[in-house]
């Protein structure tokens, strides 16, 4: 494929999308059907054997690794390891795409040469809603918080470049509930490489319980707090408040706010010590 001197491709439409997904006990031909996928992917199966098996969709290459370590980190970084795509989508086992969505995402990295990542909308239940991208515009690190993996499409030679992966200590199977998405992000920018929001909506998140949210209780607001320390240092106790006052109608219900910034405070501090 020809690039400029920047690196940039001259001819986006050449350009292949890679879907990379983190699932845990699923029967990978049925899911490919129920995410709709239009692309080639890989899907790595948190399960309780080990087995590689590969097989065509619609023409395009699925390959899945079934693997039975756990962590949503971990079969992430196992699925880019492998990745051969230009670009890479990031996914879950909930996600069901639109239809055309690879050329969604070809056309929006062609209109904008610049962005190294882009985050795309895709829609869930208002509960769960942490953002809606409503134009577009750059992303920082002071509001890419909000931003969950299955949005992420990067080009896959600049992460590698960058030498980012996500944490093995946040996410799904891992010791802190999640965050990792928000850490691979900021890491990212903070190499240096630029990240775009796009209005464009790629996909849907399908109802159902997650496999990692379980309430807004103590644990939630610990393991945010170790995760501000993280993303926020010596200022993140100012943000955990501004957290919580933005959110206090939907997460402070059961827990006042005044109680979930202290245990969000215990958490900046046992990895402050």
């Amino acid at each position: 494929m020809e690039q400029t001197e920047k690196g940039q491709w001259e001819k986006v439409g050449m350009a292949t999308v890679q879907v990379l997904a983190s699932v845990v006990d699923r029967e990978p031909r049925k899911l490919v059907e129920e995410m709709h996928l239009e692309t080639d992917a890989i899907i790595v199966n948190q399960c309780d054997h080990y087995e590689a098996e590969y097989f065509c969709h619609h023409g395009r290459n699925i390959r899945v690794f079934h693997m039975a370590e756990r962590g949503v980190g971990l079969s992430r970084n196992t699925a880019l390891m492998r990745a051969d795509g230009d670009i890479c989508l990031f996914s879950d086992q909930d996600i069901v795409y639109e239809t055309g969505y690879e050329q969604k995402i070809l056309q929006a990295f062609s209109e904008c040469p610049s962005a190294d990542m882009i985050v795309f909308n895709i829609e869930v239940g208002e509960e769960r809603r942490t953002y809606h991208n409503t134009e577009k515009k750059r992303v920082y690190w002071y509001n890419c918080g909000r931003y969950g993996a299955v949005s992420f499409a990067v080009k896959r030679e600049k992460l590698l470049e960058s030498g980012v992966t996500f944490s093995l200590l946040f996410g799904g199977g891992a010791k802190y509930s999640a965050g990792e998405d928000s850490l691979f992000l900021k890491q990212f920018m903070d190499k240096g490489y630029k990240v775009y929001a796009s209005p464009v909506t790629i996909g849907r998140e399908k109802e159902g319980d997650s496999t990692w949210f379980s309430g807004y209780h103590e644990k939630f607001f610990y393991d945010r707090g170790v995760l501000y320390y993280f993303l926020y240092g010596h200022l993140a106790r100012l943000w955990a408040l501004r957290f919580l006052l933005a959110h206090r109608d939907k997460m402070c219900r059961e827990i006042s706010v005044k109680k979930a910034y202290r245990v969000m405070r215990e958490g900046i501090r046992s990895r402050g010590k």
